[in-house]
């Protein structure tokens, strides 16, 4: 992938700014067209987690989901929707075709700070501009958007799109990649200013994606020497595993990282 779309901040300062470089709106309001995506690993890469299973992953997609709801509590999955049905199961850590995205940059640099055994290497945090990429999306799914004035879908805007099998006959049309925000099934959910991300075919890579649309996106790099810093203010602004991971698990991992010794 070219980098020319990348940028490397040498200060907090320049790094916020870059985040935040938003043009006022038509409405006279500071709204951001980007969606962020944090990794502790400049090199990492925008591969799904079903992708990282390597093998023949495209054919393990649907016994993953068809066994998460075999075994899965009764009622700890809801009935119906498809959408809402893998949102859980990523949300769970099951391997999907899914990507996590955030509208918080500062959730972004969470996620690209938060795990101390990577803090030896430049982090970053990708930046995909949601109205470039509706602009790319077929007629019919554009016509979504716009009748419902909408820069990215939501679960019921997918109707159309009941399952796996319906986007999947879309791979047929030039590649595209689809954004909707989960329901806010969970405090986590709603904290964490979720997103995701699906293209109409497992085996399609983001990266290549990207790679033929750079100027729909951009990356900036959180340097290594910079982490701790980072690292330090988000604290201080709250922005940590205790509130984005609502819970005892959240707080164990907020206290364990605080208490860390800097190395």
């Amino acid at each position: 992938m070219p980098d020319n779309n990348e940028f490397r901040p040498t200060s907090w300062s320049e790094l916020i700014n870059l985040l935040y470089d938003i043009p006022e709106t038509e409405f006279g309001r500071i709204r951001s067209d980007f969606v962020y995506r944090g990794v502790a690993d400049k090199n990492w890469g925008l591969d799904t987690s079903l992708q990282r299973l390597g093998g023949i992953f495209e054919k393990l997609e649907r016994p993953l989901l068809r066994n998460f709801k075999k075994y899965a509590t009764p009622g700890s999955i809801p009935e119906g929707n498809q959408w809402i049905q893998i949102t859980v199961a990523q949300h769970h850590g099951l391997p999907t075709r899914l990507l996590d995205w955030t509208t918080s940059p500062q959730v972004a640099l969470h996620f690209a700070t938060y795990e101390l055994n990577h803090y030896d290497k430049d982090g970053a945090i990708w930046c995909i501009d949601v109205c470039a990429v509706r602009d790319l999306l077929p007629r019919d799914l554009r016509r979504i958007l716009s009748d419902q004035w909408a820069f990215v879908f939501s679960v019921e805007m997918l109707d159309k799109l009941s399952d796996l099998d319906d986007i999947d006959r879309l791979k047929y049309y030039d590649p595209f990649v689809l954004f909707f925000e989960p329901p806010s099934l969970d405090a986590r959910i709603v904290n964490q200013h979720a997103v995701l991300s699906v293209m109409p075919d497992a085996k399609m890579f983001l990266h290549d994606y990207l790679a033929k649309h750079p100027e729909i996106y951009k990356k900036i790099i959180v340097p290594a020497g910079l982490k701790w810093e980072v690292r330090d203010k988000l604290d201080q602004d709250n922005v940590c595993e205790r509130t984005l991971f609502p819970g005892l698990d959240g707080l164990s991992l907020w206290l364990k990282r605080y208490y860390s010794p800097k190395k």
